[in-house]
């Protein structure tokens, strides 16, 4: 067959760097099977000059790493360079003729890689191939964790073969181990967290955590683009502060949204009984025009359970828990399992893996929403980074009312996904959350507990009429206005609103 190794110079909308090359691993399997998948972040290519080299979506191999005009030597090539694409396998399993993997590992019993797809193809399809169980050889590893970061090991004795995908067949998100994930991990943040609690008065740490709980509750509204009343974000504020108590299930996702959601007869609560999606209409038809669709309502038990599963197998284990809560909290809003609530949930996720896990202390909120609302653009692209790719592998149509039914078998999207992308933003968000925001809001009481002492001494000023002031000064770039000199603080002579503004400045540092 010469389909595996025909020169192509565009493919699915993205052009090769340069002439004559030829796809390898997981990318000539998609061409040579047509597997209606989502493409991978970078897809993999032989050109002809002696050269490696990366492009934003294409890695080039040189003539020496060119894989065989075979299945068995492109699925070699992908899991030696590229990792483990399990909706890809899986999509690749449905169309290739069983006998033919078989006849890979009895020609090559010995072979990690033939192991490693016979496991994978029995994991994902949960049928046996017609092979006797391998008594002999050195286990390995399913994932391997110089490509992708791996979950707890089982021992898969028939195989010879280390189960250290870190997720079940429901549910299992896999992510790269970048230089820049490398790099966030050893910033061993938790400890920064726990020192920065550990060396706060305790007065100040109540206070400061008072407000980032309400703050990060606001952001994580006004994200969805709402703006709850005082007593409605007050709830939510407490439902954060709970995160890491009360344990992950159907009951307590449900629990969640009743808290984040005010009673409303247009919105049913539960889990959704009907198609779902994200986006607009368009405005003289009122057809959908989606950005993202969610999860057929049909696979929502399967996904949320083997989410929840996933995440009670492998809280314990070797997962660092940023990349663990990006995984279960994009994975979560991904499904979209409610009609309304799935954003403000999928991010007091993140809190809730962070703190069960002890890499904050618990009751501390970091304010993870807050910055996300500050990096709103890039949070969007996150998002757009795992939807969009999928929207070409759905097929659907509108409803009479204004929704989508999806037609087609999608599980595989939400189940196996690539969450790199997110567990680098995570980290980025949470960096800037315990070394800027919760060190910023302490630093900010200090400064005000400050100004009000010397207030109070200077002027014996009550402590409702020092609190508006100061208000008045941070709202109006640390300036008395010309209203507030003749309404509420009349008593003041103009000299001594210049000191206030004076000693305003000093304590806060403003120009």
């Amino acid at each position: 067959m010469n389909q595996f190794s025909q020169p192509i110079s565009i493919f699915h909308e993205r052009a090769l760097p340069e002439e004559g090359c030829s796809l390898a691993g997981y990318a000539a399997l998609i061409d040579v099977y047509q597997l209606k998948v989502p493409l991978p972040a970078r897809c993999a290519a032989i050109a002809g000059r002696h050269k490696r080299y990366d492009t934003l979506v294409w890695a080039i191999y040189t003539p020496r790493h060119k894989p065989e005009n075979s299945l068995t030597s492109h699925l070699t090539f992908a899991l030696k360079y590229e990792g483990v694409d399990l909706a890809i396998l899986n999509a690749l399993f449905a169309k290739v003729n069983p006998e033919e993997i078989a006849t890979w590992v009895r020609s090559e019993p010995g072979s990690r890689y033939s192991r490693r797809i016979w496991f994978f193809y029995e994991w994902l399809t949960e049928k046996q191939l017609d092979l006797a169980d391998r008594s002999t050889g050195n286990f390995v590893d399913a994932l391997n964790p110089k490509q992708q970061y791996p979950g707890l090991s089982n021992f898969s004795s028939r195989h010879r073969v280390r189960n250290n995908l870190p997720g079940v067949r429901d549910f299992c998100p896999l992510v790269r181990c970048t230089e820049k994930l490398e790099k966030q991990v050893e910033l061993h943040l938790s400890v920064v967290a726990h020192e920065t609690v550990q060396q706060t008065r305790p007065d100040l740490l109540a206070r400061a955590s008072a407000f980032l709980l309400l703050k990060d509750s606001r952001a994580s509204f006004q994200i969805e683009q709402e703006y709850p009343t005082a007593g409605r974000a007050e709830r939510w504020g407490q439902a954060l502060g709970q995160a890491g108590r009360h344990p992950l299930s159907k009951e307590e996702l449900l629990r969640l949204q009743t808290i984040v959601l005010e009673p409303n007869r247009f919105i049913k609560l539960g889990f959704r009984e009907e198609g779902g999606f994200i986006g607009t209409h368009d405005r003289l038809t009122s057809a959908p025009i989606p950005a993202h669709i969610s999860a057929r309502w049909h696979d929502i038990g399967r996904l949320i359970d083997g989410m929840i599963t996933m995440y009670q197998q492998h809280k314990n284990g070797p997962i660092d828990p940023v990349i663990l809560a990006a995984m279960v909290a994009f994975g979560f809003v991904f499904i979209h399992p409610f009609v309304d609530g799935n954003g403000r949930i999928h991010r007091y996720l993140m809190q809730h893996v962070l703190a069960e896990s002890g890499f904050v202390p618990q009751g501390i909120v970091f304010p993870l929403s807050a910055v996300i609302l500050e990096r709103i653009d890039e949070y969007r692209q996150v998002l757009e980074a795992y939807s969009h790719p999928r929207l070409g592998c759905i097929e659907w149509r509108p409803t009479n009312q204004g929704n989508v039914e999806v037609l087609n078998e999608t599980i595989d999207l939400y189940r196996y996904f690539d969450a790199t992308a997110q567990a680098e933003f995570l980290y980025d968000c949470m960096n800037q959350a315990v070394k800027q925001g919760f060190p910023e809001e302490i630093d900010y009481l200090e400064r005000y507990d400050r100004l009000k002492a010397a207030i109070k001494e200077q002027f014996g000023m009550p402590d409702n009429l020092m609190s508006l002031l100061i208000r008045f000064l941070e709202q109006n770039n640390g300036k008395l206005s010309k209203r507030a000199m003749s309404s509420e603080f009349k008593s003041l002579s103009p000299d001594e609103g210049q000191r206030l503004e004076t000693l305003y400045a000093t304590i806060f540092k403003t120009n």
